[in-house]
C-alpha cells in the first residue's frame, strides 16, 4: 500500500478506530444503497412570490396530498383529506384558527395525531432512521420511535401506543406534536429541493424566500440573472445596484428595499424632486399601477427615472472600460442628439419619447454630476453595509453557482451560449476566451472570490462580472443579443425594442444539441436531461415544457403574476422520484390565509410524465456512488488493520 493512500486510510482510522465500528459502518451503508432514490422537487423564477413557493413546497406540488390517499384511503371523506392536508401545511396557523372558532377536545386531538401518525409511516417509510431523527427534536425521539416503527392495527402493543397518544393529549403537548409531525411529513415527501435561478425581482418577498431557505433541510440553488444582480448590489457595485432600484421601482417593490433590507432610499427621492421637479416621467410608470398625479406615484415615476438615467450613465463606463464584453451598443447616451430629441441606432433615426435629461451633458454624458455622485457613494456604502443582504447573498454563493450536476443530470437557468451552427460559443473573459463548461466555470470562480477575497480589485472584478451575467450577450444566465432596456422605456420603435435570443433557444428542440451539452458537462447523454427556466413557457399557446425529445426540461410557467396571462398557469414544478419524472402545472394561488381559513390548496395538474424503466435506488444517484466510494475505503482499512498497516485503537 502506497504511503499517500496509507495516510488517508489514517484520517478516516480517526473515525473508525477498530475493525468492528468499521464493519459495522460497511454493513449500514450496503443497506441504505437498496432503498429507493430520494425524491427530488425542481422549481425556477419564482420573482419575490413567496406565499405561492411557500405553499408549493409545503405540500410537495400534490407529493403530500398523494402521502395522505394512499396511507388514508377510503377510511376518511375528501373533506376530511383536505382538513388534515391544511394542517399539514399550516399546522400552527391552522389549530390556532380552529381553537378560536370552537377548540379542539381531547378525543378531536386523539384522532388528528394517530391520522398524521398513520401518513407518517407512509412518508418515512423509504427512509432510514438516521434521516428521520434528524427532524425530530430530541425530546419526542423515543415516542417517535415507538409510534413509527410500531403498526397499532395489529401489534400486541396496540394499548401501549394508544396511552402514549393519550399522554401528549392530557399534558398539553398535542399542538407541539403536531407541528413536529407536519415538518416530519414534508420533509420526507420532498428531500432535496432544486431552485433553478430567479427568486428575486417583480414579486414583494424574495427576502421572506431567502429568510426560509436558511433554515430548509436540503436545498441549491442555480443562480438567475435576477439573483446575479442582487448578489453584485450586495458587493456595493453601482450599476448592479442601480438596476436592482430601477426594477424595485418598476414593479412597485421598494419596501424591499426600505423595510425588507432596511437600506434608505430616502436620499434617492429628494434626489428626483430637485431635478424632475416638473417632469411628468410618464415613461416611467411603475407597473401594475395608473398614471396618477398624486404626490406617492409621482415621486415614485420621478425617482425610476432618476436612477435610471444614473445607471445608463455607469454602464456605459463599463462597456467603454471592457470592450470584450461585447456591448458597444448598451453606449446609449451618446447616440442621442438631444436638440432633436433623437436616439441614431442601426443607421436609422429613432424619435425619442422623453427628451428630458437635466443631468446628461451631452460633451460628457457618462459623468456623473456632484449630487449624483454624492447619491451613489451613500446607496453603495448603504448596501454594501446591509447585514442581511450580504447574509442572503452568501447563502446563495454558498448553496448556489452557475450550474449543478446532481444524480446524472445538468441544471442551469438560462442557456450555454451557442453559435448560429449548434456549436459552443466562445465568450472573452478578461483576455481569455472560454466556452462551455469551462466559461461557466471561469465566470463563477470569479464571482466567489469576490465574495472571500479582501482585496478590493477582486470585488470590483466579481461586481462587473455579476453584472455581466446580468445583462451581457456572453451570459449563459441572460441568453439574448442585448438588454433593451432604454429602448422599451422611451421608445415606440419594435425594432428597437427586440431582444434577439441566443442560438441556443433555436436549438432547443434538438435531441443531439442538448446530448452534446450534457457531454461537455461530463454527462451520460443517454441517461441525464438538461433542467432550465429563464424563458417562460407559452402553455396557453400550445408550448410544452419538455423539449429535444425528452431531452431538455423548461420549467418557467410563470411563478411571476407578471408572466401568468403570458403563460396561462401560475408555474411548473418537476418531481423526480424513484419511479420516474413528474412535469406539473399550477392554477393561481390566492394567499396563505386563504389556505388556512378556507383549505385552499394549489390545483395541479401533470402535464408531462415518464417513467423509469426499473426503480432508482440510492445505489444508482450521486449520494450512492459516495456511500460505495465509502464502503471501498473502509474495506481498504479493514484490510490495513489486519494487516498491521493502522493499529486499531
Amino acid at each position: 500500500m502506497d504511503s499517500e493512500r496509507l495516510r488517508t486510510l489514517k484520517i478516516l482510522s480517526k473515525e473508525y478506530p477498530d475493525i468492528s465500528s468499521a464493519s459495522a459502518r460497511i454493513i449500514y451503508l450496503q443497506a441504505l444503497l437498496k432503498l429507493p432514490k430520494e425524491t427530488e422537487h425542481f422549481i425556477s423564477d419564482i420573482h419575490g412570490e413567496h406565499e405561492a413557493f411557500f405553499h408549493v413546497v409545503k405540500n410537495g406540488s400534490g407529493a403530500v396530498r398523494r402521502k395522505i390517499g394512499d396511507a388514508l384511503g377510503d377510511s376518511v371523506t375528501e373533506a376530511q383529506k383536505n382538513e388534515l392536508a391544511t394542517i399539514i401545511y399550516y399546522p400552527k396557523e391552522k389549530l390556532e384558527l380552529i381553537n378560536r372558532v370552537g377548540g379542539l377536545g381531547d378525543e378531536e386531538y386523539k384522532d388528528i395525531i394517530n391520522k398524521l401518525i398513520t401518513v407518517c409511516r407512509k412518508a418515512v417509510a423509504k427512509y432510514p432512521q438516521s434521516d428521520v431523527r434528524e427532524t425530530i427534536p430530541n425530546e419526542y425521539s423515543e415516542i417517535f420511535e415507538e409510534l413509527l416503527e410500531s403498526n397499532s392495527a395489529s401489534s400486541d402493543k396496540k394499548e401501549y401506543l394508544a396511552t402514549l397518544v393519550d399522554g401528549i393529549v392530557s399534558m398539553e403537548r398535542a399542538d407541539d406534536f403536531i407541528k413536529v409531525l407536519s415538518v416530519l411529513i414534508r420533509k420526507m415527501a420532498v428531500a432535496r429541493l432544486h431552485i433553478v435561478g430567479d427568486i428575486y425581482d417583480r414579486g414583494p418577498g424574495p427576502h421572506f424566500i431567502l429568510d426560509f431557505l436558511r433554515d430548509y433541510h436540503s436545498f441549491d440553488v442555480q443562480w438567475g440573472n435576477h439573483d446575479v444582480i442582487w448578489m453584485g448590489a450586495s458587493l456595493g457595485h453601482a450599476a448592479c445596484i442601480c438596476n436592482v432600484l430601477r426594477g424595485s421601482l418598476r414593479y412597485d417593490a421598494l419596501d424591499i428595499i426600505n423595510e425588507g433590507y432596511g437600506i434608505n432610499t430616502d436620499p434617492l427621492g429628494e434626489f428626483a424632486k430637485k431635478y424632475y421637479k416638473d417632469d411628468p416621467c410618464e415613461c416611467y410608470a411603475i407597473k401594475g399601477r395608473e398614471i396618477t398625479y398624486d404626490e406617492e406615484t409621482q415621486l415614485t415615476m420621478k425617482m425610476h427615472k432618476a436612477i435610471s438615467v444614473i445607471q445608463w450613465k455607469i454602464e456605459g463606463k463599463i462597456v467603454m472600460n471592457n470592450p470584450e464584453f461585447d456591448m458597444e451598443d448598451r453606449r446609449i447616451l451618446e447616440n442621442i442628439d438631444y436638440e432633436k430629441g433623437t436616439l441614431f441606432q442601426d443607421g436609422r433615426e429613432i424619435p425619442l419619447l422623453d427628451d428630458e435629461y437635466p443631468t446628461v451633458d451631452p460633451a460628457a454624458p457618462y459623468e456623473l454630476n456632484e449630487d449624483e455622485k454624492d447619491l451613489i457613494e451613500h446607496l453603495e456604502l448603504s448596501f454594501r453595509s446591509c447585514g442581511k443582504l450580504r447574509e442572503h447573498a452568501l447563502l446563495l454563493v454558498r448553496n448556489g453557482g452557475l450550474y449543478l450536476k446532481y444524480n446524472g443530470n445538468l441544471l442551469f437557468h438560462a442557456c450555454v451560449p451557442l453559435n448560429e451552427d449548434g456549436s459552443l460559443k466562445e465568450v472573452s473573459v478578461y483576455g481569455e476566451k472560454y466556452k462551455g463548461k469551462q466559461l461557466f466555470d471561469t465566470l463563477e470562480g470569479i464571482v466567489r472570490k469576490g465574495f472571500t477575497s479582501d482585496d478590493f480589485s477582486d470585488i470590483i472584478k466579481a461586481g462587473d462580472i455579476l453584472w455581466f451575467l446580468w445583462n451581457s450577450p456572453g451570459s449563459p444566465l441572460f441568453g439574448k443579443a442585448k438588454m433593451a432596456t432604454f429602448e422599451r422605456y422611451i421608445t415606440k420603435d419594435k425594432e428597437a425594442q427586440k431582444e434577439q435570443k441566443n442560438p441556443y433557444y433555436s436549438h432547443i428542440e434538438d435531441s443531439s444539441a442538448a446530448e452534446m451539452i450534457l457531454e461537455e458537462f461530463g454527462l451520460d447523454p443517454d441517461r441525464g436531461i438538461i433542467i432550465n427556466g429563464h424563458v417562460p413557457v407559452k402553455q396557453c399557446e400550445g408550448e410544452k415544457p419538455v423539449k429535444a425529445g425528452g431531452k431538455i426540461f423548461m420549467i418557467d410557467g410563470g411563478f411571476s403574476k407578471a408572466y401568468q396571462k403570458e403563460t396561462g398557469i401560475a408555474g411548473y414544478t418537476l418531481i423526480y422520484n424513484s419511479l420516474g419524472k413528474y412535469i406539473t402545472a399550477h392554477r393561481a394561488f390566492t394567499s396563505s390565509e386563504d389556505a388556512v381559513r378556507n383549505g385552499y390548496d394549489i390545483i395541479s395538474d401533470n402535464v408531462y410524465s415518464i417513467s423509469e424503466t426499473k426503480r432508482v435506488y440510492i445505489k444508482d444517484t450521486d449520494r450512492g456512488n459516495e456511500m460505495s466510494e465509502e464502503i471501498h475505503d473502509l474495506k481498504d482499512l479493514i484490510a490495513a488493520f489486519r494487516n498491521g498497516d493502522i493499529k486499531e485503537k
